[in-house]
């Protein structure tokens, strides 16, 4: 009986055998057919990502939704913690990188169960059938359905390889709600990129795509602990992880709630986004790192000097023009503050902030040096403008150097008297700055004090020349958009430059902060609505902004008093101590009373009638330096008016002085410099020419 039931049990095997292979050439064959008549699968959709603005490293600045409203960021396999990657397939698919798709041990498993119970024991869908799930989403859970998953699964597999099936699962996985994808389910229940994962972490983002609503921590936590629990337990039996290490993961805690998505440099973020709206990736020169530091520092400080009021810092690189930070308001999302308005780019009036430049042109005109003797004294300008200290006192006979780091009123309008209020604005303008002025009015004589607007940003640049000799930078926001070459223009000579961060570098510091480390400027606006202070060294430019956004004044907000302590600390989170500006060979480091004659004391410019003026070489003159070379006295320089005798400056240092009213200069190269001539009294004049 043995006997024969053995070639019996042997025939049927061989029969089912050839019937197993039968159905397995059957299916391979509709699999193909299929294949053949389906369309070609669209990943457009699944390939859409929310958009995310980057630091200058890397980091994830801001994330914004897609159109349909899901976070689903871009992430790749190498930015995923390995054991993560390690449990996942152990988990989901063993077999994941040897099958095409499909792995026919897990269907034959499943469909003997199915057969054996008349249920359902397990499923046999790969990492591959899941994304073909996610792919192509269809309602129905059908034989023909699971069919067709399987041939989408295949198809992925030839087009995108194991490495791009894994992408598409990393960024699509459900974890409950609108989140999608492991890098914002790490954000939004950890806070953290899921390159550094804790082990019960990365477990649990395995479990949640199986039942994404039933199983989120944020509603669902014991069922979601149950499900970490079992994959720990199911990835230590595989040894995928120490059965001690997952024993000690099951201790950890599961998330009870969501967290934000990181919102640093919101402002910034916002307008790349603006600016490039089709662009996946943003990539700011900002460093994450810094930005983290000075937001929670300006929301602290605008809440403490009161209510309503906000605060905006910009950092830039002086040496690129690159924003290193930009924090726009006290709190993107404190509506109470109008946090949602970026104040770096607000026109408000910058009180003295602009003083620096009126010295500036001054110094390069050759009308003032920072030792040059200046009078505060009680004046009237025209017929009925008499300004007025801060503190209404007048500290008689002083230096340009100590009118300016006291910031006194008289002085900077008088050297505005000298400089002309049209030049500056002028100046201001070529430099790059908006500058608005109240109701389109010519420039008067008030602009010395504020008397127009500008932003923090344009302001903030004009600082950065004076930190780069005089050349102020096109402000660099992006590292992903080329920004073209261009001469950049200048405030100020390098002479003029150095001058004045000389001079503001030995203005007093606020209490508690050491002397003579950083050059700034501190500017109060007209009914306490703005108080200003911008800062540099040869390294960074630091601006600061305080007030309320809808223009209302603040009693009390003084700009020494409430921004210069908000730029020391802001400084201090740069690291590093302040570079001083190096000082150009040629600039003149002089007591009062070895100035030339006409440099040691500020006087009113002579009448109309006998008014000095360059003759010769007119204003943006072109000079071939090689016709000069043959000439024993170089160039010619005459001057008509003035009294004599004359003193003759090139870049703002004296080179002749001369009882006749003409002289010679011999260049000592090619550029464009500024000549400028004194005469007895203190009146001035100066043209800018081009040696060729």
């Amino acid at each position: 009986m043995g006997a024969r039931t053995t070639p019996t049990i042997r025939r049927l095997g061989a029969a089912l055998g050839l019937a197993g292979l039968a159905a397995g050439l059957a299916v391979s064959a509709w699999l193909w057919t299929t294949l053949a008549r389906l369309p070609p699968l669209d990943l457009a959709a699944a390939q859409a990502r929310s958009p995310i603005v980057l630091d200058r490293a890397g980091t994830l600045l801001r994330p914004f939704a897609t159109t349909d409203g899901r976070w689903r960021l871009p992430l790749e396999p190498e930015a995923v913690d390995p054991r993560f990657l390690a449990m996942l397939t152990a988990y989901e698919d063993r077999r994941f990188r040897s099958h095409p798709g499909i792995d026919p041990a897990a269907l034959l498993r499943a469909a003997g169960q199915w057969l054996a119970a008349g249920r359902i024991v397990s499923g046999a869908s790969t990492l591959s059938m899941q994304v073909a799930r996610l792919v192509e989403p269809r309602g129905e859970r059908s034989l023909a359905a699971k069919l067709r998953q399987i041939a989408r699964a295949i198809e992925l597999e030839r087009r995108l390889g194991k490495d791009g099936v894994l992408r598409l699962y990393l960024a699509l996985a459900p974890y409950g709600g609108p989140v999608e994808g492991l890098r914002a389910a790490s954000l939004a229940y950890f806070g953290r990129e899921p390159a550094r994962l804790t082990l019960a972490e990365a477990a649990l983002l395995v479990a949640l795509p199986q039942a994404p609503e039933g199983r989120r921590p944020d509603r669902f936590p014991d069922a979601a602990r149950r499900a970490r629990d079992r994959v720990l337990d199911i990835a230590a039996a595989r040894g995928v992880v120490p059965a001690a290490d997952a024993a000690a993961a099951k201790a950890e805690p599961v998330p009870h709630s969501r967290k934000p998505f990181p919102m640093l440099a919101p402002h910034a973020a916002e307008a790349a986004l603006a600016q490039e709206p089709g662009r996946a990736v943003h990539r700011l020169a900002i460093d994450a790192r810094l930005q983290g530091r000075l937001e929670p520092l300006v929301a602290e400080r605008a809440a403490s000097l009161g209510p309503g009021l906000s605060a905006a810092v910009l950092v830039i690189d002086n040496a690129t023009g690159e924003v290193r930070a930009q924090v726009g308001s006290a709190g993107y999302l404190d509506a109470a503050r109008a946090g949602a308005i970026d104040m770096t780019g607000a026109l408000r009036s910058p009180g003295s902030a602009l003083k620096p430049f009126v010295y500036a042109m001054a110094f390069e005109a050759g009308l003032a040096h920072p030792e040059t003797l200046i009078e505060d004294r009680p004046s009237r300008f025209g017929a009925s403008y008499a300004p007025e200290n801060f503190d209404l006192t007048f500290q008689g006979t002083v230096t340009a150097r100590r009118a300016l780091q006291l910031s006194l009123n008289v002085p900077a309008v008088e050297l505005m008297e000298a400089v002309g209020p049209a030049r500056f604005i002028a100046r201001l303008r070529a430099a790059g700055a908006g500058i608005v002025l109240p109701r389109d009015a010519a420039p008067g004589l008030p602009v010395a004090l504020g008397g127009l607007g500008i932003t923090l940003a344009d302001l903030a640049r004009l600082y950065a020349g004076l930190a780069r000799g005089g050349e102020v930078p096109a402000l660099k926001r992006r590292l992903d958009i080329p920004v073209a070459d261009a001469v950049p223009p200048r405030i100020a000579e390098p002479v003029a430059a150095w001058y004045v961060a000389d001079v503001l570098r030995g203005t007093p510091p606020p209490e508690s902060a050491l002397p003579n480390r950083l050059a700034y400027k501190t500017g109060t606006s007209y009914g306490y609505r703005d108080a200003w202070a911008v800062g540099f060294d040869h390294r960074y430019t630091v601006a600061v902004w305080l007030g309320r956004p809808d223009g209302a004044g603040v009693p009390g907000l003084v700009g020494r008093v409430a921004a210069a302590p908000l730029l020391f600390d802001a400084v201090a989170r740069l690291g590093g101590d302040p570079e001083p500006v190096p000082r150009p060979r040629d600039a003149l480091v002089a007591t009062t009373s070895a100035l030339p004659p006409p440099l040691r004391h500020l006087r009113r410019e002579a009448g109309p009638t006998d008014r000095l003026r360059i003759a010769y070489p007119p204003d943006g003159a072109r000079i071939d330096l090689g016709a000069l070379e043959g000439a024993p006295a170089g160039l010619a320089l005459k001057a008509l008016g003035g009294t004599l005798p004359l003193t003759w400056l090139v870049g703002g240092l004296p080179v002749t002085e001369s009882d006749r009213r003409q002289a010679e200069w011999q260049p000592d190269g090619a550029g464009f410099v500024r000549i400028s001539v004194l005469d007895a009294t203190g009146a001035s004049d100066s043209v800018m020419v081009r040696i060729e």
